[in-house]
C-alpha cells in the first residue's frame, strides 16, 4: 500500500482524459507552458534592471576611508 504502481498512474490518467478529454488538457498544458515561459522571461528582465541599476563596483577597500585635508587658517 506504500506507492502506487504503473498500472494506478494509468488508471488515473484514463479517468482524467475521460473527465476533462484531450483538448482541454492540451489547451492547459499550453497555457502552463506559456505562463512559465513568460515567469522566466520576467525574471531575465528583473536581473537585468538589477544589474543596470546597482552602482559600480569600487576597487577600493571597505576599510579604507577617502578624505581630504585641508589646512586650517590661524587668525589671532
Amino acid at each position: 500500500m506504500g506507492s502506487f504502481s504503473i498500472w494506478h498512474w494509468l488508471i488515473v490518467l484514463v479517468i482524467v482524459m475521460l473527465v476533462f478529454g484531450t483538448k482541454k488538457l492540451r489547451n492547459i498544458g499550453t497555457d502552463l507552458g506559456g505562463a512559465v515561459k513568460g515567469f522566466k522571461d520576467g525574471m531575465k528582465d528583473g536581473e537585468k534592471d538589477a544589474q543596470a541599476d546597482a552602482p559600480a563596483k569600487e576597487l577600493r577597500d571597505a576599510t579604507t576611508i577617502d578624505v581630504e585635508a585641508k589646512e586650517k587658517s590661524r587668525q589671532q
